[in-house]
Parts: C-alpha cells; structure tokens; sequence
C-alpha cells in the first residue's frame, strides 16, 4: 500500500464524522462530505464505503467543493438529517444528507419499497456560482482486492459484486476514471439552483423507477417528518434537554427495525488507542448495551422500543429454547459472530488488527441478567405498552415473556458464584467480578418486584433468599476495609470504576460510607482531568486506552446522589463539552488531547448522558434525600419531573 504521508495525519478526526441513518443500517458522513463508512441493507454487512478504515484502498462517496473550504454543520432541527454548508471563495454550497426513514406499512408486514436502501445527497448554490467534485469509489466486501465491477453509465454509475449492485444516479454529472479504481466529475450550479445525487441499492427493491426530484423532495419531507414526531415524544423538560434528545436520536439510530435489535454501535475497529489493538467489532446486539439503551429511552418516555426488544429477545429464546442466552447476536438473533481479522486494511490511523465479529458473543458475562431484568421490570411498571392485562393499575408481561424472565431470575440465582469474564469482556483470566455478582442481585431484586406486583408465578422465597445471600457476600468480599473501596472482583484489590454503578442500582444509597469512600478513591487512582478510566489492570489484552466516557456520567451520578451537585454539575458540562459539533460522543476520550476514541457514536456513553441529565435534574429538584431510592424507583419519574431542573443550567426548548 502507498504512504503519502505520516499515518494519522492522513485521517479525518472520529469527531469529523455525523451519523444518518434509517433503523436499518447506518452511515458516517466526514465534515468533507465524504461517505467514509457504510455498510449496505444492515448494521453487521460488509462495507462498501471503509475509507474509515483505510484511507488508501477504502471506499468513498465524496461530494464537497474543490479545496480550499470551510464547513458548518448541524441537523436539520429534531431530526437525523445532516446539513453541511461549504464556504469557498466563490460562494456557498448546502449538502443535505440522509437514509430515508424506511416505514413499516399500515399492517405491519412490510416496508415502503420506494425509499428502501437509499442515500439521498441534495446539493443547493446558496450563494454565487457553485462547483462542486463527485467522487464515488465503492469497494464491495470490505475493500477486498479485486472483488467488484464499476462503470460510468448514462444516469451515473453502476457497481456490481455478486447480487450486490449500486446504482449512483448523478443527473449533470460526467464521470471518468480517477485512476485509483473509482470514478470523479463535476456539478456546477447556478445561485439558487439545486440537484438531487442518490445512490440505490438495486438488490433491496428491484425493478423501482428511477429517482427524480420530486420523489427525493418528497422522501426528505416524510424523513423529517418522522424524526420531528418522534422527537416530540421526549418527555424529558429539564436542563440539557438538546443533549438529552440528541442522544436519544442518536440511539433510535442504533436500532434495527427489522427485528428490535440494537447494536452497540455501527461501525468496527475504531481504536481505543491510536495506533492500538484495542479494535473491536461493535455492529452486534449485546444483551447488556441493549438493556441499558432501552432504560434510558424509557426514562424519557420511549416504550416502543422496549417492546420491539423484548419480542426480538422472545424470538431468539424460542429459535433454541434449549440453550443459554449468549452475550451477544446478531441484529436478527443469530448466534454465530466469529471474529477474524482483516489484514489487508491498514486501520484507522494505522491502527490495526481491523476485526469482524467478536469473539466475546462465547463469554461467561452474568452481568446480563440484572441489566435485563432492570430495563424489564421499569418498562412494566412505568411505560409498557398496554394490553388487557392490567392488575393494581400496573401492565403486566404476557405468560411467555415471564416465562422468559423468569429463567433469566434462575440463571442469576443459579450462576452468581461462578467466575466470568465481566461487564469489560477482558480476555485475560475469569474472576468473580463485582459488577456481575451485583447484577445478578439486581435480577433477583428486580424479580421479586414483578413477581409481586403482578402476582406472577415464582419461587419468591427461595428468591428472596438468595438475593441476600448475594448482598451478602458483596458486602462481605467485595469491599476491602484496608483500601476503603469496592473491587473489581472478590480477593482482588484493583479498583474498578463499575463500582460507581452501586448507588444507581440500588445496592447501597450514595451516603454510604462505603460507597462514599469507593468514589473518593476511584477519583484519586483511575480518573486524569476529571475523566475515568475503566481500571488500571492486566486484561489479558497488550496496549492501554484512553478513558471510558460512560465511567465518568457513572461518576456524575455518584456525586450528585451524595448531594454534591454543583462538582456533579462541573463534571457533566466537561463531559459532553468534548462532543463534536453535531452532539455525538464516542466510546472513549484521550483525557490529554481530548480526542475521541473507540466506535462511534457510542450507545453506551450516549445513554450515560441521558441518565445523568435527568439525575442531575432530579437531585436539583429534589434534594439529596431522594439518594436512597433505587435506580429504578428515580428514573421512572424524572423524565416527566424534571421540568424545573437546576436554575443556573437551563438548556433547549
């Protein structure tokens, strides 16, 4: 491979990238209007456009004005569509970027065909004459040598691998080679004029007519209009309400519409560490990340995709109702996701391995069951849909779905005491972990509790029994006097900053001493400018990374549980002030440099912003002697409570 240059410098920032998207698969657009990342039909297929991950051999679909330039971006008010506007010499260009949004028809069965598998790109000459550069090379199967065909045709272009075909329909536009296997023209546009530049996926709806403006207009209209609804179902009122409905768009662009799945994000191998291992494949749906995504969208008033969740977990369970949930699946409930590596591509910045699949869907982690059982029980109890089967005022799970809650209870009960490999998935030696051992009590907490309040059918004594067998031994080996602090796992004296989760959980209330003196510590040994490593020990993996962005809202959390809101306050403004210009976040932050790091946008660090907004306006609202209360017992209201929120911090509309 050519090297123009030193590695990293030749890569756009993971910060100069936007996400568009349609609940099936998603797109990274650059702050150059490049198309550097998508994967076509859904979130886990193979790339055609990976210049992300290699910026030599990876595609692109780039359309911007010749350099030099200048840009601006935003979306399109409460919406998933992106605008970026170029300032040149010469004038203003808008390029209006989306999926659109693909709709479920009036029974359900079925999508609209005509918006399938689409990238509309809209280009507007805001001001003087405008010239733009179309440069269009996709590399079928993750960039993989010679596999594709591409021709300049009449409309454009057409692009074919296998029974995958692009169809690039650029109307003004000449395309010639560009001696790097990919094609280039030019658009020019008078002031005020306006062009349409889409590219179809022939294989999601075969036979369709040609796009023409008046269909792209119209699928603009109906995208936005889809998102402004949607937005409007935010409950939450509070401080940072632009934050708090960003980061929920965000993460309804996680979901796959298809089955319910969320991926945990959606793209693979962005590093942790540049010019690191630490390379993963996150475009999978993990029970954990799933869970935490849908409590936060239920705190601010999200039940649909709650719902659609718990029917994709239903499905995966009766597909082989004989074997054990796994970590993680596909985003259609399959169990094989076998890692491999792809070492052909150089990796973002240099960074490789570049790997496909993961290897973690084979690891013991029983922190899952808690994290199901948590997100359960609030949608039941607070924002389910409803059915007939109400009792006491509350909604009340179907037979089949208790019985799929019930066994995950018995899992939790039966498996607590094991050794596994933890919410980090470190690849190193299993450990009883604190964090699952906590989890697992919060099965059998959250259990019990709809056990009780539907009068549903369980073993509640014995339950019961074991939940404080497991706080027990939690209180008994999971905290060292010596240290002062929880641990990362039973016998161990290393610090984990899941120990910050204890309060939200509703393990023990943040006044605790115990737990006041865990977050002292965690602040003093694992957080650098504020910011929060996950730990600082051997995980079986070499290289280190940079810190966890939901680790610091979990200390967020932690502070204004104690009371202390105003360094709670502080915390939350650093945090988010290190997300781009659009408002997304990845999975990790350079604490020095404050560069993101990791997949991105994260549903994880996402999700931690929504949670610590609205705690942070509760405590406000409410005080510090609110602390005790369980996670559950806050979040529930506080997305409709927080309407008052702190005085000094008032955000959005």
């Amino acid at each position: 491979m050519s090297d123009s240059g030193p590695c990293p410098e030749r890569y756009r920032p993971i910060s100069a990238y936007a996400l568009i998207g349609d609940c099936h698969t998603a797109a990274l657009v650059s702050d150059h209007g490049s198309i550097d990342w998508y994967c076509p039909t859904r979130f886990d297929a193979p790339a055609v456009f990976c210049r992300l991950l290699d910026d030599q051999r990876g595609g692109l679909f780039q359309i911007a004005p010749p350099p030099p330039f200048s840009t601006r971006r935003r979306y399109v008010e409460a919406s998933n569509v992106l605008e970026t506007t170029f300032a040149t010499a010469h004038g203003r260009v808008r390029l209006t970027d989306l999926l659109p949004v693909q709709r479920r028809t009036a029974d359900h069965a079925g999508y609209d065909v005509s918006s399938c598998g689409r990238i509309l790109r809209r280009v507007e000459a805001l001001a003087g004459d405008a010239e733009v550069e179309l440069r269009f090379r996709p590399t079928f199967d993750f960039a993989r040598p010679n596999v594709g065909e591409l021709a300049a045709t009449a409309f454009g272009a057409l692009a074919r691998h296998g029974q995958q075909q692009l169809e690039l329909h650029c109307p003004g536009v000449e395309l010639t080679a560009d001696g790097q296997g990919g094609l280039q023209g030019r658009l020019r546009l008078g002031a005020g004029e306006q062009c349409w530049i889409v590219l179809s996926d022939l294989c999601q709806a075969e036979g369709r007519e040609p796009p023409d403006p008046d269909q792209c207009q119209e699928q603009l209209a109906q995208t936005l209009e889809y998102w402004q609804e949607w937005a409007e179902s935010c409950t939450y009122r509070g401080p940072y309400r632009d934050q708090v409905l960003r980061s929920a768009l965000a993460l309804k662009l996680l979901t796959y519409e298809p089955t319910g799945a969320l991926v945990a994000a959606p793209t693979t191998s962005l590093p942790e560490d540049l010019g690191g291992e630490r390379n993963w494949d996150y475009r999978y749906t993990w029970l954990r990340d799933s869970s935490l995504i849908l409590f936060a969208l239920l705190t601010v008033g999200y039940e649909e995709e709650a719902q659609d969740f718990i029917q994709w977990l239903e499905g995966v369970t009766q597909r082989d109702p004989h074997r054990p949930l796994q970590v993680l699946y596909t985003v259609d409930g399959e169990r094989e996701v076998p890692e491999r590596t792809l070492d052909h591509l150089a990796g973002y910045a240099c960074s490789r391995p570049v790997r496909v699949g993961n290897a973690a869907a084979s690891q013991r982690q029983f922190d899952i069951y808690g994290s199901v059982l948590n997100a359960a029980e609030l949608h039941y109890r607070a924002h389910g849909l409803r059915d007939q089967r109400h009792q006491a005022g509350l909604l009340c799970p179907t037979p089949e779905v208790w019985a799929l809650l019930r066994d995950l209870v018995e899992q939790a009960a039966q498996r607590w005491e094991e050794p596994d490999n933890g919410i980090w998935e470190v690849r190193g030696r299993q450990q009883q972990f604190l964090y699952s051992r906590l989890m697992c009590w919060a099965a059998l907490d959250r259990g019990i509790r709809l056990a009780q309040a539907h009068q549903l059918p369980a073993p509640l004594a014995r339950w019961q029994r074991i939940r404080e067998e497991i706080r027990a031994a939690i209180l008994e080996r999971g905290y060292d006097r010596r240290l002062g602090a929880f641990t990362q796992a039973f016998g161990s004296q290393a610090l984990d900053a899941s120990a910050l989760a204890i309060p939200r959980i509703g393990f023990l209330p943040a006044t605790d001493p115990r737990v006041r003196s865990t977050v002292e510590r965690i602040r003093q040994a694992l957080t650098q400018n504020g910011l929060v490593y996950r730990y600082c020990t051997d995980d079986g993996i070499a290289g280190g990374e940079a810190t966890f962005a939901l680790c610091s809202f979990w200390l967020v959390d932690a502070l204004a549980l104690q009371g202390r809101l105003d360094e709670a306050t502080e915390l939350f403004e650093r945090v988010i002030g290190y997300a781009n210009d659009v408002g997304l976040l990845s999975e990790e932050i350079d604490p020095v440099q404050g560069l993101l790091l990791g997949n991105f946008p994260q549903g994880f660090t996402h999700l931690g912003l929504i949670q610590s907004a609205v705690l942070l306006a509760q405590a406000a609202r409410h005080g510090p002697e609110e602390e005790a209360q369980s996670e559950a017992d806050r979040a529930g209201r506080a997305g409709r409570a927080a309407a008052g929120g702190h005085p000094r911090h008032r955000g959005g509309t």
